[in-house]
């Protein structure tokens, strides 16, 4: 009997790796607009803090996006009852610190948003370990602005390979959508 085991901080071949570069006042409404420009579902939006965890999922809700946030300031029951809320559909878009979404189980990951580059290149392996299990494929995105790129080289180095770059058409506009 032969193991394989990947090396070590090797990333999945099924995944697609992308990062957009935007201003730093522009990260939300980015997250905003890839959601909707590819039809997203189904996705964790992983953010480096807490509050940044709260502010997100609160911006993605007034955009007309179906999202909720788990962290550590959220009780067990928040948190598991976002999840299910998450697993049955209900909420599109789960925003989560690192922390939170350690040992989630949730086996269609089309796709892995990263709002805040993580402050450590092997945190970011761990972060696309989600998408792109039992031979799917899956997409992970990065949301980088100039403060944030010389973690992005660190991941480079560490995954052993590059990023594809891309652009959010400038001038877009996306409106806030009022709830009734």
């Amino acid at each position: 009997v032969l193991f394989r085991s990947a090396r070590s901080n090797a990333t999945s071949e099924n995944v697609t790796q992308i990062l957009y570069k935007v201003e730093e006042d522009e990260k939300r409404d980015a997250v905003s607009f890839i959601i909707r420009e590819r039809g997203l579902k189904q996705v964790i939006v992983f953010s480096n803090t807490k509050m940044g965890a709260s502010r997100l999922a609160v911006h993605l809700v007034k955009q007309g996006v179906k999202a909720s946030a788990i962290h550590g300031d959220k009780s067990q029951q928040e948190r598991m009852a976002a999840l299910e809320a998450f697993k049955r559909g209900e909420v599109e878009i789960l925003v989560a610190t690192d922390v939170a979404a350690r040992g989630l189980d949730i086996s269609e990951m089309p796709c892995v948003i990263n709002f805040d580059v993580p402050y450590n290149a092997e945190d970011y392996v761990q972060r696309i370990g989600r998408t792109g299990r039992a031979g799917k494929l899956g997409t992970s995105i990065v949301i980088v602005t100039k403060s944030e790129l010389r973690k992005i080289s660190s991941i480079e180095r560490i995954i052993k390979q590059k990023f594809e770059e891309k652009t959010i058409p400038s001038g877009i506009e996306i409106c806030e959508i009022q709830l009734l």
